[in-house]
């Protein structure tokens, strides 16, 4: 991976399985439906973080507060020179989540697990039902980094430059959501937002482009063709959205870590906000 950017954020598989005991190492599975995952079988030693529950804001539309952060790392049993690895279902969806999540609060020590859960598995390697329980962390979430999340409030102003060339806009849902013709991915054919199409001026780079057939992240000489050949270049700020966030973390991931693009920050408002308000403008 010295390829990479910052290769130091990507682990292999088998560098994994070689850490499985490394006191200075918490691996920690990232899922939005656990019972279907984590429960049915994990790599030893991992700690579950539920997306819904332990990633997000349990009342509000929000990501998780510092506070909460702060908690779940002490019951993850996280210190601060602990090397956090990341990794879950849906090729890495939720884990790049947290990994954005976690690098908004100051996290620094971070990798993803390339391939995920899904080539974890394919590898024939251990799993076990037995959840971990780690001692008490002491790791602590610092203040919110601003450049790393915008708002909606933040896109609306950006409209302009982003008409102009000056800001890329990157929509990295699949081309039947960026066109309107429907309104939810096909993983989630109930999550719909009202109206179908794209923020204004975006452009529709999927996500699942970033990533081989086996979901580990394409060679960085073929990721600077993919986002270049689109006229997304590292000397202008890059905005990434979705449906909720999930998929554009991946691209923002790829961006920021591994072409080490300067200015990337996610909308994690995403399409479930844009297009389910008045007066908000949307293409087709």
């Amino acid at each position: 991976m010295a390829e990479y950017a910052h290769p130091e954020t990507v682990v292999e598989t088998s560098w994994v399985a070689e850490h499985l005991n490394d006191p200075k190492v918490r691996i920690i599975e990232v899922d939005y439906d656990p019972a279907a995952n984590y429960d049915l079988g994990h790599i030893p030693g991992a700690v579950l973080a539920d997306w819904r529950k332990d990633i997000n804001d349990p009342v509000r539309r929000d990501i998780l507060s510092r506070d909460a952060l702060t908690a779940y790392l002490e019951r993850a049993g996280v210190d601060p020179d602990t090397r956090i690895v990341l990794y879950g279902d849906f090729n890495n969806w939720f884990a790049a989540f947290a990994f954005w999540v976690f690098s908004y609060y100051g996290l620094r020590s971070l990798a993803l697990m390339n391939g995920g859960r899904k080539k974890w598995i394919s590898e024939d390697r251990p799993l076990t039902k037995e959840p971990p329980h780690p001692p008490r962390g002491h790791a602590k979430a610092g203040a919110p980094d601003p450049r790393l999340r915008v708002f909606l409030d933040d896109v609306r102003a950006a409209l302009d430059e982003v008409r102009a060339g000056r800001r890329a806009l990157v929509d990295v849902r699949g081309p039947k959501e960026f066109s309107g013709e429907i309104t939810a991915p096909p993983e989630y054919p109930t999550e719909h937002a009202q109206r179908g199409g794209h923020i204004p001026g975006a452009k529709n780079i999927p996500w699942a482009q970033a990533v081989r057939d086996d979901g580990t992240f394409k060679s960085r000489e073929e990721l600077e063709a993919l986002y270049r050949g689109h006229g997304v270049k590292p000397d202008q700020p890059v905005i990434t959205y979705c449906r909720i966030g999930e998929r554009s973390s991946h691209t923002w991931f790829v961006l920021t870590h591994l072409l080490g693009y300067p200015d990337v920050r996610n909308y994690d408002g995403s399409w479930t906000e844009w297009g389910n308000l008045v007066r908000t403008p949307i293409e087709k």
